[in-house]
């Protein structure tokens, strides 16, 4: 098992804790990671884009000139495919669905893996707590400066209060989650991962 050291929101060491080695020190499996954000990217999709065939632009309904004697080629409605304002040629219909699905054995050995990558990239920091005396951005942009995060990171926190939600929502690096919204695509994108030691063990309790 891999010790990991726990700090306080200044940014000194507190403790050490130990790792679960059955959540943070297993084989990555890179395909099933891959398979894991592209169900993620693939469900966020609406499936609602459309075009409009020649058949349902408005217009058209005259024949733009006479079959013969113009000198110009024969057009039977300015709303063919090669008009301007004309319809589209196969384009995409509306409620195409691209949903995915993945069993949850393979979930969750995908958000094994990718906690396994932020320890082994040591791109884990483990707050000991994260409690804000306001709801200002300022005082989590100081935490973050103690912590050295100047990236794109992912706070995971056991339980959500009102003055964490309300001191990041303007941090455009920052995300926030609880420990049970964690999940495999978030935990890739960020660059370091901020969890405090109550939702270590949520965590761990979750994917044992």
């Amino acid at each position: 098992m891999s010790k990991i050291d726990v700090l306080n929101i200044k940014g000194e060491k507190v403790k050490n804790i130990t790792l679960s080695d059955s959540v943070f020190g297993i084989e990555p499996n890179d395909v099933v990671i891959y398979d894991a954000i592209r169900l993620a990217t693939a469900n966020s999709r609406q499936g609602t884009h459309a075009v409009k065939t020649r058949a349902e632009v408005s217009g058209g309904g005259r024949k733009p000139w006479r079959q013969k004697g113009t000198g110009r080629a024969r057009q039977g409605s300015t709303r063919a495919p090669h008009w301007y304002h004309g319809g589209v040629v196969f384009g995409p219909k509306t409620e195409r669905n691209y949903t995915l699905k993945m069993n949850r054995k393979e979930r969750q050995l995908a958000l094994k893996s990718a906690l396994t990558y932020k320890v082994l990239d040591k791109e884990l920091i483990v707050l000991d707590e994260l409690k804000l005396e306001s709801n200002k951005t300022k005082e989590m942009k100081e935490i973050l400066s103690n912590l050295k995060v100047d990236r794109n990171v992912l706070v995971v926190v056991n339980e959500l209060d009102d003055e964490l939600i309300l001191a990041t929502r303007n941090l455009n690096n920052v995300l926030l989650l609880s420990a049970d919204e964690i999940n495999t695509y978030d935990v890739i994108s960020a660059n370091v991962l901020v969890v405090t030691e109550d939702a270590i063990k949520s965590v761990e309790e979750a994917l044992a």
